[in-house]
C-alpha cells in the first residue's frame, strides 16, 4: 500500500485514479477536504477495496501516526498543499499552516514510523514530495530554463511556503537519512481542475458567456504539463529515483497566457461553436496581480536521462482532451462552481 496526501485535489486525485488503473496496489488517501478537495472526482472508486479514504489534516500528528501504524504503507506521496497564488496573496496564513507546518508534521510522523520498520522494509521505503517550479522565481525571456540546481528565489507567499517545504524534505534526508524524493513540476492542466486556475476558469467563463480575464498584457510565460504525464513521471521517480535527489517535471510547452487562452477559444469554436462570433471576443485584460512572475520554464532533461521519462501529450493534444472533458462533464463543473467559490471568483475577477 502507498499513502497519498491531498488525494482529493486536482493532481492528487488524478494520481490516485491513474495509480489504481495501472496496478492493484491499494492507496490510502488522506485529505482534509478543503474547498479544492472534491470526493466527486473519485466517484468511480466508490466501493473499491483498493481505495481507502481518510478525512485527516496533515497537521494532525496523532491522526497521521494512527494511519501509518494501522496501514503500514511502503511509500508516501505528498501532494497536500494550498496552491493558488492569488489566495496566498490575500490570506498567506493558511499557506504557512498547510505547506510548512503540515509538511513538517508529516515528516516527523513519517520519520518516527520509518525508524521502527524492519531493515528490509526500511531500506525499500520512500517519501516523495510533489513541489512546483515557482520556488525558483522568475526568468527573463532569454534566461536558461530552471534546472535542479537553480537557486531558490520564491516571489509569492505560495511559492515561499513550497520552498520551505522543499527545504524541510531535503533536511530530513540529509540529517536523519529519511529516503525522500522531490519533484518540481511546471503548470499542470487536465480533467478535474478546480476552476480558479487559468485553463478551467477560461473554459467555464467562455461557456457561460462571461469575460475571459487575463492579467496584465497576457505575455507571462508558463510551461504546461498535462496532468496524466505528470502522474507517470511521479510513478517513475517513486519506483526508480535516487533518495535525496530532486527531479524537474515539465511538458516542454512554453506558452504565454494569451496564447493559452486564444488556443482555448479556437478549440471551443471548433467543439462548441457559438451562434455568432468567436469566443476570442470575450477576452479582456485586467490589472496585473502583485509580484506576478514573468516566465517559468522547466529543464526536464535529468528525468529523461536518468529515468527515461518524457511527456506523451503535446500542448495541443492535451488541451483538446481537457476542453472535451469539461464539455462532457458539466455536472462536475456546476457542482464545483457554486456557493462560496462563485463569490470568491466574483471578488477577484470582476
Amino acid at each position: 500500500m502507498i499513502l497519498v496526501t491531498g488525494g482529493a485535489g486536482f493532481i492528487g486525485a488524478n494520481f490516485v485514479l491513474d495509480w489504481l488503473s495501472a496496478n492493484d496496489e491499494p492507496v490510502l488517501n488522506v485529505d482534509k477536504l478543503t474547498y479544492a478537495g472534491n470526493l466527486a472526482t473519485l466517484k468511480s472508486l466508490e466501493g473499491s477495496e483498493k481505495h481507502i479514504f481518510a478525512r485527516v489534516d496533515i497537521c494532525d500528528r496523532a491522526a497521521i501516526d494512527k494511519l501509518l501504524a494501522a496501514h503500514t504503507p511502503r511509500a508516501v506521496v505528498h501532494f497536500a498543499a494550498e496552491s493558488h497564488v492569488d489566495r496566498s496573496i490575500d490570506g498567506p496564513a493558511a499557506f504557512v499552516h498547510t505547506n510548512v507546518v503540515g509538511t513538517f508534521t508529516l515528516l516527523e510522523a513519517v520519520r518516527a514510523y520509518w525508524g521502527k520498520l524492519p531493515e528490509a522494509e526500511k531500506s525499500a521505503f520512500r517519501m516523495l514530495a510533489v513541489s512546483t517550479d515557482e520556488v525558483f522565481g522568475s526568468l527573463g525571456p532569454q534566461d536558461p530554463q530552471f534546472s535542479e540546481t537553480t537557486p531558490y528565489a520564491p516571489n509569492s507567499p505560495y511559492s515561499a511556503t513550497k520552498a520551505a517545504s522543499d527545504h524541510l524534505v531535503r533536511a530530513y534526508h540529509h540529517t536523519y537519512g529519511l529516503p525522500t524524493l522531490t519533484t518540481n513540476c511546471s503548470n499542470n492542466y487536465g480533467p478535474y481542475h478546480f476552476p480558479e486556475k487559468l485553463i478551467p476558469l477560461m473554459i467555464t467563463n467562455a461557456l457561460a458567456g462571461k469575460s475571459l480575464p487575463i492579467y496584465g498584457d497576457g505575455q507571462n510565460v508558463r510551461d504546461w504539463l498535462y496532468v496524466t504525464d505528470h502522474c507517470s513521471a511521479i510513478r517513475q521517480v517513486l519506483e526508480r529515483g535516487t533518495p535525496g535527489e530532486t527531479y524537474n517535471v515539465g511538458g516542454w510547452n512554453e506558452k504565454t497566457n494569451l496564447e493559452v487562452v486564444q488556443t482555448l477559444c479556437d478549440l471551443l469554436d471548433e467543439l462548441k461553436p457559438k451562434a455568432e462570433g468567436s469566443y476570442r471576443e470575450q477576452i479582456t485584460f485586467i490589472k496585473d496581480r502583485p509580484g506576478h512572475d514573468r516566465r517559468y520554464a522547466i529543464d526536464a532533461h535529468k528525468l529523461e536521462r536518468e529515468l527515461g521519462w518524457r511527456p506523451v501529450e503535446t500542448f495541443e493534444t492535451g488541451l483538446k482532451k481537457t476542453v472535451q472533458w469539461y464539455l462532457d462533464n458539466q455536472s462536475w463543473v456546476n457542482d464545483v462552481t457554486s456557493g462560496e467559490y462563485r463569490k470568491w471568483v466574483g471578488q477577484h475577477y470582476a
